[in-house]
C-alpha cells in the first residue's frame, strides 16, 4: 500500500473520537433489551458510574505515558498530548466503576450494559487511531501493509483491532438478544481482548520485559486472570460486584 496523505489526521482522529462517543451513547441507549443490559438505576447512580469509568479510563489511559517522563506526573504537556492506552485505560474505567458501586452501596450487576456500547466504540476509536499515525506495528511485507512515515511498509495494528472490536459487536449483540452469559457479557469481552492483546503485541514495536513479553502482555495477562477469578467467584456464590 502507498503512503497515505496524513495531512488531515488530526481532524479525523478528532473526529472518530466523537463519533465513538456518541456511538456508545445511543448503543447503550437502544442494544437488545434484557434483564442484565438494562439494570433498574437511577438517574444519580447512572451519571455517577458513568463519570467514574469516564474519569477512570480517561486516568489509567495515561499511566504508562506519564511513568516514562520523570516530570509527567507535573507536566501539562504530557497530561493535554494524545499519549493514551486502552488496554489501561479499560481496566482503570472497571476498576472505577467497582469502587463507586461499592461506595454507593450499589448491588445492581450493570456490566452488560456496557459490553456492547464498548466493543462499538472502541471500533470506531481505533479508525482514529489508524488516521493519527499512532499505535502502528513493526514493519511488514505483507500486501496490507500501510506506509505511515514513509520509511517502509507496517503492520495496521489499528485496523487489525478496528476488526476483533467489530467482531466482537457482533457476538454481544447476538448474546445480548438471547440474554446469554448474563452478568458475564463484559467479563467475556474483556478477557477476550486481553487475549487478542497479548497476541498482537508481537507486532508491535514496544520494549520487551521479563519473558520477552512488553507491559501490556503483562498487564493484559494479570486483568484476564482477574477478571476469570471474579467470574469464578460469582459462579461460586461469592458476592460479585460486576
Amino acid at each position: 500500500m502507498s503512503q497515505i496523505d496524513w495531512s488531515l489526521n488530526r481532524f479525523a482522529y478528532t473526529f472518530f473520537m466523537a463519533v465513538s462517543l456518541v456511538a456508545f451513547v445511543l448503543v447503550r441507549r437502544y442494544q437488545p433489551r434484557s434483564r442484565t443490559s438494562h439494570p433498574q438505576l437511577s438517574i444519580e447512580e447512572r451519571f455517577a458510574l458513568a463519570m467514574a469509568a469516564f474519569v477512570g479510563g480517561m486516568l489509567s489511559a495515561k499511566l504508562p505515558f506519564l511513568s516514562l517522563d520523570a516530570n509527567g506526573w507535573f507536566s501539562a504537556q504530557t497530561w493535554l498530548t494524545d499519549g493514551k492506552t486502552v488496554t489501561t485505560g479499560i481496566a482503570g474505567a472497571y476498576a472505577m466503576v467497582e469502587i463507586t458501586k461499592w461506595f454507593m452501596g450499589i448491588r445492581v450487576k450493570t456490566g452488560d450494559s456496557f459490553a456492547l456500547p464498548l466493543a462499538i466504540a472502541l471500533s470506531i476509536g481505533r479508525l482514529g487511531c489508524f488516521f493519527n499515525g499512532c499505535c502502528y506495528g513493526l514493519p511488514t511485507q505483507m500486501p496490507w501493509g500501510v506506509d505511515f512515515f514513509g520509511d517502509g511498509l507496517r503492520h495496521p495494528t489499528q485496523l487489525y483491532e478496528v476488526g476483533f472490536h467489530a467482531f466482537m459487536a457482533v457476538v454481544l449483540w447476538h448474546l445480548a438478544a438471547k440474554d446469554a452469559f448474563a452478568t458475564h457479557r463484559l467479563k467475556f469481552y474483556l478477557i477476550a481482548y486481553c487475549i487478542f492483546r497479548f497476541a498482537t503485541e508481537f507486532l508491535r514495536p514496544e520494549p520487551s520485559l521479563a519473558l520477552g513479553w512488553t507491559f501490556y502482555q503483562w498487564f493484559s495477562l494479570v486483568f484476564a486472570s482477574a477478571l476469570a477469578l471474579q467470574w469464578i467467584a460469582s459462579r461460586t456464590g461469592s458476592p460479585p460486584r460486576d
